[in-house]
C-alpha cells in the first residue's frame, strides 16, 4: 500500500516590490494594522496554548459522542489526543487569524476539541466543530470508513496545514518509517535501490503458503521477508533490456518514535465482496525489532542498542462484519499507567486481559479484533 506523507504548504508572502508604489502614510497605516493583527494573533495563540497546557495536566479520560457513524473517527482522535508527544506539537501550532481560516484548519479544530475535552466537566463531548471542518476536506459523516485509510487522511491533513516547517518536520519524525527497497535481477545480478517513507506497515495475516499467521512477530517477519518475483510479477531489467525474474527485498533505514501497524484483516473475494478475517493473531505488550529482523533487513546504525524496543500504546479494534461494524480504541494512559477503552461516549478502565480479547476468534461472527496497533519507542513511553 502506498502511503503519502503530506508536505506543509509554504506560507504566502507579499513581495517587497508590491509595496513600492505606496505613500509613506499608507505604509505607516499598513504597518500599524499589521502590528495590531500580529499582536491579536499572538495573544490568542498564547491564551490557547496556556489553556491547553493546563488542561493536558488532567488525567481524566473523556469520551466523544457518535454524531453520524463517527466511531472510526472518534477512536483515531482518542489515539492522537492520549499521546502527549503528539499534543505537544499540536499546542505549538500557529493559530489562524481569520474566522474562515480557523474553520478550515484541522489542527486548530483539534486543539479546540482537546481544550473542550480536557477543561470541561462532561464525561463526553460532541466533536461537531472538527466534523464540520473535516467535511470541508471531503471527510463526510454517515460513511463507514476504514480506520487505516482515515488515519492517513487525518495525518496528512494535519501535517499539510501546519505552517511552521520545523513543527511539520517534527511530526513527520515522530511517525515516518524510512525503508529501502531493492530489486536484484536473477539473470545478471543488477541491483536497484529505492528509498521510501511510510506512515504505517500493512502486515499480512496469511503467510505465502496461505496458512494463517498467529503472531505479530511472524507478520512482521513475513512483511520483511525477501520475495521472488516471477511470472506476471517479473520486473524490467535495464541491463538485460527485458523483464526478468527478480528478488525483492526491504531494509529498515530508520524506525519512528511512534510505530503504526495495520493488520490487513479485510480482503476482497473474486465476487467483489469484502470479507473480514477474524482468526487469532496475538501481539505483545513489548516489541523488540532486534529479535525480528535479520542483519540483512536493516542498515547499519538503524537498530542501535535499545532503539528497536517498543511498548504497546494503543489498539484500534473492529467488531462486526466488513460491511457493518464498529470501532473502539484501547489506549494506555502514559500518565496514569492504566488501560482505557474508548467506545465513543463511553470510557472505562480495562485490564490487559480485556485488550488481549482483540487477538481474534474466527468462531465468533461479531468478534472484536485488533486492526491498528500503535507502539511507542520505550524511551518515549517513559518520557512523560
Amino acid at each position: 500500500m502506498g502511503q503519502g506523507v503530506g508536505r506543509p504548504d509554504r506560507s504566502k508572502s507579499i513581495r517587497l516590490e508590491e509595496y513600492q508604489t505606496m505613500t509613506a502614510e499608507e505604509q505607516e497605516e499598513e504597518e500599524e494594522e499589521e502590528e495590531c493583527r500580529a499582536d491579536a494573533v499572538e495573544k490568542h495563540s498564547q491564551q490557547l496554548k496556556a489553556i491547553c497546557g493546563l488542561a493536558d495536566l488532567k488525567n481524566e479520560a473523556v469520551g466523544l459522542y457518535n454524531i453520524g457513524l463517527s466511531c472510526c473517527l472518534n477512536s483515531l482522535l482518542q489515539v492522537f489526543f492520549m499521546n502527549r508527544h503528539f499534543t505537544a506539537i499540536l499546542r505549538r501550532i500557529k493559530v489562524p487569524f481569520g474566522a474562515a481560516d480557523q474553520k478550515w484548519s484541522v489542527p486548530y479544530q483539534m486543539l479546540l476539541l482537546l481544550e473542550e475535552m480536557q477543561r470541561g466537566r462532561h464525561e463526553a463531548v460532541h466533536p461537531v466543530g472538527l466534523a464540520r471542518c473535516l467535511s470541508k476536506h471531503e471527510v463526510r459523516l454517515f460513511i463507514l470508513y476504514d480506520a487505516s485509510e482515515l488515519f492517513l487522511i487525518l495525518w496528512n491533513l494535519i501535517k499539510s496545514q501546519i505552517i511552521n516547517l520545523d513543527l511539520a518536520e517534527s511530526l513527520a519524525g515522530l511517525y515516518t518509517i524510512q525503508l529501502q527497497e531493492s530489486l536484484v535481477c536473477q539473470k545478471c545480478s543488477l541491483e536497484t535501490k529505492n528509498s521510501s517513507n511510510m506512515l504505517m506497515l500493512p502486515l499480512p495475516v496469511f503467510a505465502y503458503d496461505s496458512l494463517p499467521i498467529r503472531t505479530l512477530e511472524d507478520a512482521l517477519r513475513c512483511f520483511f521477508a525477501p520475495e521472488h518475483l516471477t511470472g506476471d510479477s517479473t520486473c524490467h531489467c535495464e541491463r538485460c533490456g527485458k523483464r526478468t525474474p527478480c528478488l525483492q527485498g526491504m531494509k529498515v533505514t530508520c524506525l519512528p518514535h511512534i510505530l503504526t501497524l495495520h493488520l490487513k484483516r479485510f480482503c476482497s473475494k473474486n465476487s467483489g465482496r469484502t470479507q473480514k478475517i477474524s482468526h487469532y493473531l496475538s501481539f505483545p505488550r513489548n516489541l523488540d525489532f532486534n529479535e525480528i529482523l535479520t542483519a540483512e533487513q536493516y542498515q547499519p546504525g538503524a537498530l542501535e542498542e535499545g532503539s528497536g524496543l517498543y511498548d504497546l500504546f494503543a489498539v484500534v479494534a473492529h467488531s462486526g462484519s466488513a460491511n457493518f461494524g464498529h470501532y473502539c480504541a484501547y489506549i494506555w494512559s502514559l500518565t496514569e499507567h492504566k488501560w482505557y477503552c474508548f467506545n465513543d461516549s463511553s470510557v472505562c478502565q480495562v485490564s490487559w486481559d480485556d485488550v488481549r480479547c482483540t487477538f481474534g476468534n474466527a468462531g465468533l461472527r461479531w468478534s472484536e479484533t485488533a486492526y491498528l496497533l500503535v507502539y511507542l519507542k520505550k524511551e518515549l513511553a517513559a518520557a512523560v
